[in-house]
Formats: structure tokens, sequence, C-alpha cells
């Protein structure tokens, strides 16, 4: 437990900022199954409109630390492919 008052206000911004990162990725992850139930759905309409919703929610996620950048990007770019490829 922390004892110094500088270890006791780093312990208050870390859950602080535990719970915004938690309420983030489940913001992502709740994006991502809707395109998701889309493509498996085979309507590439509404995968297109949920993509557009949640690439930039994958991005944002990346730029504040919730996942890595590359984990991002090759999410979206899988999540694209698998989108175009419907509708061929």
């Amino acid at each position: 437990m922390a004892n110094t008052p500088s270890a006791k206000k780093a312990a208050r911004k870390i859950a602080r900022q535990t719970a915004t990162n938690k309420a983030r990725r489940s913001r992502v992850r709740t994006y991502v199954r809707k395109v998701e139930e889309a493509i498996v759905a085979g309507d590439q309409a509404a995968a297109n409109e949920a993509f557009k919703v949640a690439q930039p929610e994958i991005m944002r996620a990346s730029t504040k630390g919730v996942m890595h950048a590359n984990t991002a990007s090759r999410k979206v770019s899988r999540m694209n492919a698998r989108i175009k490829a419907l509708g061929a």
C-alpha cells in the first residue's frame, strides 16, 4: 500500500486512468463486434457503416495508449479487407 503522499496521489491517478482505459477498450470491442456481426451476416452496407464508426475509435485507442499502434492498424486493415471481400 502507498505510504508517501506522492505515492498515494500516483495510486489515485492510476485508478482514474485504469477506469478510462477500461471504458475505451470496452467501447472499441463493442464497435469491432458490430462490424464482425455485419460481416458474418454478409451485409456489406451495414459492415461499412459499422466500420466507419469503429475505425476512428480504434485509432483513438492507439493514440491514447490503450493498444499498440501496430495492433490498431492491423485490426483496421483486416476488417477492411474482410468487408471488401464481401463485395467480391
